[in-house]
């Protein structure tokens, strides 16, 4: 009987251990899947995190880069106009004293000469503003009538400030020789060149 009580204590002692064993094995298995699960989770949230801050430094980088460019586009466009104030200053106070100084009744009549010679030239008209025309109408007169050119007609327009305009054919066309005039087409004459000699400057 002692014996029979002995293989049945061992039995049960076998299978709880054989059970435990299994269940031991089926905890560390789930226990193993779900640590590798946290791990592949971890891992693809932390490569999910280093590509939006991949993405973000990108950005960043490029919205600086983009920043840097404009801001030289800027400058340069700031640099370029104030050269070309700068230009048409210069150039507007050198016709300024070229117009006031006695070499514009010189001027007129070179031009006016140059007109007197094309064919399709008739009825030339010089224009100035009133203050300009009392001040050179005399030297204006004697020096065309010095170079034997007749029919030419002095007006008065107060519409411009200084300078003069040539009308031809009964006014139907007219050259514009005013300070203004003048300025602008030889500001746009050198602007080009000037910014061309900017660019040797590196």
């Amino acid at each position: 009987m002692e014996v029979q009580l002995q293989e049945l204590i061992d039995q049960i002692k076998k299978d709880g251990v054989e059970a435990a064993e299994t269940e031991a094995e089926a905890i560390l298995k789930s226990a193993k899947e779900k640590a590798e699960q946290i791990i592949s989770d971890a891992q693809a949230q932390a490569d999910k995190i280093l590509l939006n801050a991949k993405a973000e430094n990108d950005r960043m980088l490029k919205s600086s880069e983009d920043a840097i460019r404009q801001a030289g586009r800027n400058l340069l466009i700031s640099f370029r106009e104030s050269v070309s104030r700068e230009l048409k200053s210069i150039i507007g106070e050198n016709v300024s004293v070229v117009y006031s100084s006695e070499s514009l009744a010189q001027l007129i009549v070179s031009i006016v000469e140059s007109w007197a010679t094309k064919p399709d030239a008739e009825d030339i008209s010089v224009i100035l503003n009133s203050a300009d025309l009392k001040k050179l109408e005399e030297t204006l007169l004697a020096a065309l009538k010095e170079k034997m050119l007749k029919g030419i007609t002095l007006k008065a327009n107060d519409n411009f400030d200084g300078g003069f305009r040539i009308a031809v054919n009964n006014g139907s066309a007219y050259y514009d020789y005013s300070a203004e005039a003048v300025v602008d087409m030889l500001s746009n004459y050198l602007s080009p060149k000037v910014t061309e000699l900017l660019k040797e400057a590196k």
